[in-house]
């Protein structure tokens, strides 16, 4: 699961097991991500505070599919294949739509976005290009390059901490060697529901 050790499910006590408790899915499933927080579980309620807030907070103005597909393209282009792949099956959870997901991870891959998204979803995906793989020449005029497609600058943050976001999700995995043995693919907490509730359905 991991190159380090962890703590599983059922000999987590205290604060652990409490945190566990609040993520964990179907049958006391814990994300292998989540498990190699568990020497150090400060960092893991840190982790995921950021990645329900960053992604599936209600008050989120982005559509949810479109922040999925970003960090399905982050995790692309760093190679990093557990969120891929946790991230595919949550897009097409969200979708419902095998053709049209298809198409999305095709069109990702072969980085050619024009036959699949809107002008506007295409500068946002080259921003998270430019942002993933040369983050030191990111300028004033990327963003205003954003803006001149039609996001706003709420938008445009929602866009840019989804981004960094998996940049370090995607980095804690391949770092730790995490893979996605025991896990089940595509789970996410409710986007429709509190903040706190980090239930993974």
């Amino acid at each position: 699961m991991t190159w380090i050790d962890t703590i599983s499910y059922d000999a987590a006590t205290g604060h652990l097991s409490r945190l566990y408790d609040r993520i964990k899915g179907p049958g006391d499933n814990v994300d292998n991500i989540m498990l190699a927080h568990s020497l150090r579980p400060h960092t893991m309620e840190g982790h995921m505070a950021l990645y329900k807030q960053v992604l599936h907070h209600p008050r989120n103005e982005v559509s949810r599919w479109f922040l999925e597909t970003i960090g399905l393209y982050t995790s692309l282009l760093n190679r990093c294949e557990y969120c891929i792949e946790h991230h595919y099956q949550g897009l097409r959870r969200i979708l419902d739509d095998e053709a049209r997901c298809a198409q999305i991870r095709q069109s990702l891959v072969a980085d050619s976005w024009a036959s699949a998204f809107e002008k506007a979803e295409c500068a946002a995906l080259g921003y998270a290009r430019r942002l993933t793989l040369q983050p030191a020449e990111i300028s004033q005029y990327d963003v205003g390059d954003l803006r001149t497609s039609g996001w706003s600058d709420g938008e445009i943050l929602e866009i840019n901490q989804v981004i960094a976001y998996f940049n370090y999700a995607n980095r804690t995995v391949l770092g730790l060697g995490v893979d996605t043995k025991g896990d089940i693919l595509g789970l996410s907490p409710d986007g429709e529901v509190g903040s706190e509730d980090w239930t993974h359905r």
